[in-house]
């Protein structure tokens, strides 16, 4: 389904174990929480309604959007947490958010762990609002693809929204909730994306083919590219930098975009063992493929094809997210040039493959993904005009 990223791509695909309650290290017990406890259920609607335009003219208003935010620097007003609701643990205030975020830094580090080290680049702030972002991206991945995926209902995730907007005002139900509000209060993060992530997860509820794509545009913004709009306000963007802030989120948007096409292209015989097709229906057709090619699971060279140009689209998503990584602050670099060189990876292995992502998974190896490392590293090293002229040269 999904791939959470923070400006990098893991999630339920990736890792489909629990974290609703996750034990703490070093042999402490850890009670578990309850993803939706005791909060009023009531109808949404979809936050990107309007089915007159495209995907991208209705998204790119969301991106304007955060991008205005930003640039007010900072909020008119500071939120609070609101500590008088009960929570689990007996905490001050400042043990109970050092405590929240360490056990965010936990989580990320045993899902995340190319990402999680390219975090410790960061200033201890940001580093910490970034794991609490992606914590809440990957609790509300696993409520349509964790273990207790079968037992979720629309209700349910209208639920998870009403807690949402707790958190946005202060009041959080758990740690993981402590560490995200605190979050949101010092950084300009708006909560538009967190509620087009949890349209995706309905999405996945009902939907399971898209007619083309603009429809899968849309879903795959709902379900990634969205991180990549909560991340810039906490990662920053470089005081080097003379790109606008809209083709920033642009750039973060479209990496969010690439990761979960490539998540697609390796996942199609998982889904399709799922009973999923996440491919342009209307392209399969023109490739005179169906569904029933994809159920059978035999490569030809009209599948082949197919993939190319799949696969085609999806570099090029990278390729305009490669625009705005060097935009973004120094320290802040790293875990996303990593994801990225890591992800597109992925796709030479599909090719390597001969486009077999029926019964083979295609992967980056140990010894390729440490290759990678210092790459990222290199690379995000370069500040914006230098990388600029770096590219200036290849071409």
């Amino acid at each position: 389904m999904s791939g959470v990223l923070l400006w990098v791509s893991c999630g339920p695909k990736e890792n489909p174990i629990s974290i609703v309650g996750v034990a703490g290290r070093g042999g402490r017990s850890q009670k578990r929480f309850g993803l939706c406890n005791g909060i009023s259920f009531a109808s949404f609607s979809p936050a990107i309604a309007d089915p007159s335009r495209s995907s991208e003219e209705r998204v790119y208003e969301v991106v304007l959007k955060q991008a205005a935010l930003v640039k007010e620097k900072k909020k008119g007003t500071e939120r609070t947490l609101n500590l008088d609701k009960p929570m689990e643990g007996d905490f001050t205030n400042g043990d109970l958010l050092s405590a929240a975020y360490d056990r965010c830094g936990e989580v990320c580090a045993e899902y995340a762990k190319t990402f999680y080290l390219g975090t410790q680049l960061m200033t201890q702030e940001r580093r910490k609002a970034i794991w609490a972002i992606y914590v809440w991206c990957r609790r509300t991945d696993e409520l349509v693809d964790g273990p207790n995926a079968s037992h979720i209902t629309p209700k349910a995730l209208d639920r998870w929204q009403q807690r949402l907007y707790d958190v946005f005002e202060g009041r959080p139900y758990d740690m993981y909730d402590a560490a995200l509000s605190d979050t949101v209060s010092k950084y300009p993060v708006d909560i538009q994306p967190f509620k087009d992530m949890i349209e995706g997860m309905r999405l996945d509820l009902r939907k399971s083919r898209y007619n083309n794509f603009d429809e899968l545009y849309l879903y795959c913004y709902y379900v990634a590219g969205t991180v990549g709009l909560m991340s810039v306000p906490v990662m920053g963007i470089s005081p080097e930098s003379k790109a606008s802030t809209e083709s920033v989120y642009n750039a973060a948007l479209a990496l969010g975009i690439a990761n979960q096409l490539t998540n697609i292209l390796r996942d199609v015989g998982e889904d399709s063992r799922r009973g999923r097709v996440y491919l342009p229906q209307d392209e399969l057709a023109q490739a005179g493929l169906s569904d029933e090619d994809i159920f059978r699971g035999k490569v030809t060279d009209k599948w082949r094809n197919f993939m190319k140009g799949q696969i085609q689209r999806a570099r090029m998503f990278f390729d305009e997210a490669e625009k705005g990584v060097s935009e973004l602050n120094s320290a802040s670099r790293w875990p996303v040039w990593a994801s990225l060189l890591l992800y597109r990876q992925i796709l030479d292995s599909i090719e390597a493959n001969d486009y077999n992502n029926f019964t083979k998974r295609a992967y980056v190896g140990k010894v390729k993904k440490l290759l990678s490392l210092p790459a990222a590293y290199g690379r995000a090293l370069l500040g914006p005009q230098n990388l600029t002229k770096m590219v200036t040269r290849k071409v």
